[in-house]
């Protein structure tokens, strides 16, 4: 399974990338969740720790001089890991809940982004020809 995920990670583009990172997220806090509603706290913790790591990476790997996007984005990923601490803190499963449900929404815009069709690339040579107008 580790070989399938490595190979499936270095042949992903940017995009798919972003969505297998947040299907670790939503498995790992599902997880999390799981265990702590059991109240194995150990587990629960280091499956909230994996989450959160993700998490980090998405956030650090934003552009921020995109634009509101990225600062967007780096918003809810701040808001995300807060209900994962909350979580932890409380020993509560709904903050869980929510972090899995705004990473679940942004799992769906990023499965659109990578699946949609990239844009014809104008040529970028000068045109050659004869000038009927003229």
């Amino acid at each position: 399974m580790r070989q399938y995920t490595n190979h499936s990670a270095q042949t992903a583009t940017p995009g798919q990338l972003v969505v297998m990172l947040y299907d670790g997220f939503l498995r790992f806090a599902g997880q999390g969740r799981a265990a702590l509603e059991r109240g194995d706290l150990g587990e629960a913790g280091q499956r909230l720790t994996r989450a959160q790591d993700i998490v980090t990476e998405l956030r650090v790997s934003l552009d921020m001089t995109q634009g509101a996007i990225p600062q967007n984005l780096a918003s809810i990923y701040e808001y995300v890991g807060e209900c994962l601490t909350s979580a932890r803190l409380n020993r509560e499963s709904d903050p869980i809940a929510e972090a899995m449900r705004c990473m679940g929404d942004l799992r769906s815009a990023w499965v659109q982004i990578a699946s949609a069709p990239k844009p014809a690339r104008a040529e970028t040579r000068p045109s050659v020809g004869v000038d009927l107008a003229g």
